[in-house]
């Protein structure tokens, strides 16, 4: 008997995570900033949450996550309302969702790499075709080139800002008329996962078009700014027509308990929010600059990481580093080839890297 197994799922698409663990020497520290992850971990509030869930794991979950939502329109400073929002397990499945909800085979989607691997991934999951309008050599966004590459079978724009891994993001009035441009029939999503690092003047949110009803899906995540990425809990907003649209795929008992107490929490501990957004910006300032000392080439960074241009190959450094107890990032497969992906740490792993850079710039210029 032969199988239906869809030819577009058995092409080598895999979402692999860049998770991994290396083990060093006794004495020497292992520094993960390969992950974007938050170095300060989570609030102490989650902690208790979660100590507070143990005695409860033997039941099923709340039915839906209306408590979650509730929390976001608090947080939102009640801008939206709780049925603008769609809460999952990851910021990921926020994306898999939007496909399964907009798109049919041979749909177009638009994509500008370099970018995050499952706008490509999960588009080919569901028969549909990946359109690649690259970014320019800078990493800014060729937003003309894709409003041309615009078609009857487009049906969604995939943007993000700050994007990962490039870390630039796109102003405001830039996304505005390239917003007002669009067709009826796209929708833009746009990934603002790391939007609590930007502090570019004229950065924006997707909240300004989504509260005027434009065909905008924002999508963010827990496991950046609130340290919660074990627990792998996402959510997004757009105008009501397309939240109560996509919420008809909503599964219920989504959420385990641990994920609604844990977000909830993190919600409600601005201080440890605000702490962590210190923190990411004071340590970005200080490893860009050293960055500029040893004379490594990097772009502008508005998220919690930054983009490099190594001074040998990609592969090599990485390994050059882990070495070291250093864990970074290439993102060749992300439409970056030979670039590395740096996360921004406590003080301590960013002199760590700094110090190692420092070696091997000085090996590189003897040799050269």
């Amino acid at each position: 008997m032969q199988l239906g197994f869809k030819k577009y799922i058995l092409e080598d698409s895999t979402y692999k995570g860049g998770g991994k663990k290396i083990v060093m020497p006794d004495g020497i520290a292992v520094h993960k900033l390969s992950s974007n992850e938050n170095p300060l971990g989570y609030s102490p509030k989650v902690k208790e949450a979660l100590a507070n869930t143990l005695d409860d794991l033997s039941f099923y979950p709340d039915n839906t996550d209306i408590r979650l939502r509730e929390a976001l329109v608090k947080d939102f400073d009640g801008a939206l309302v709780a049925d603008n929002f769609i809460t999952a397990n990851s910021g990921s499945e926020i994306i898999d969702m939007i496909s399964k909800a907009f798109l049919n085979e041979n749909d177009e989607v638009i994509v500008s790499q370099p970018c995050f691997l499952p706008y490509t991934a999960f588009t080919r999951w569901m028969g549909a075709k990946a359109i690649n309008v690259p970014m320019t050599e800078n990493y800014d966004c060729n937003l003309d080139g894709i409003l041309e590459a615009v078609t009857d079978k487009t049906k969604l724009i995939f943007l993000a800002s700050p994007n990962n891994p490039s870390g630039n993001y796109i102003p405001m009035e830039d996304l505005r008329s390239f917003i007002e441009k669009l067709p009826e029939h796209v929708v833009l999503v746009l990934d603002e996962v790391y939007r609590h690092f930007a502090e570019a003047e004229d950065y924006t949110s997707g909240l300004p078009f989504v509260v005027e009803g434009k065909n905008v899906i924002a999508i963010n995540s827990f496991s950046k700014t609130y340290g919660l990425a074990g627990l792998r809990v996402g959510y997004c907003y757009a105008p009501l027509e397309i939240s109560n649209y996509m919420r008809r795929i909503c599964k219920p008992f989504l959420l385990s308990t641990m994920a609604l107490e844990g977000a909830i929490a993190a919600l409600e501990d601005v201080d440890f929010v605000n702490k962590t957004v210190a923190l990411v910006k004071e340590e970005r300032r200080f490893v860009l600059n050293g960055l500029d000392a040893l004379n490594i080439k990097y772009w502008p960074a508005q998220g919690n990481f930054v983009l490099i241009d190594p001074p040998i190959n990609d592969m090599e450094f990485t390994s050059f580093l882990e070495q070291r107890g250093i864990m970074v990032r290439p993102v060749g497969n992300f439409g970056a080839p030979g670039k590395v992906r740096i996360s921004f740490g406590v003080r301590e792993a960013n002199r760590a890297l700094l110090a190692a850079l420092e070696v091997l710039m000085k090996a590189e210029t003897t040799t050269a």
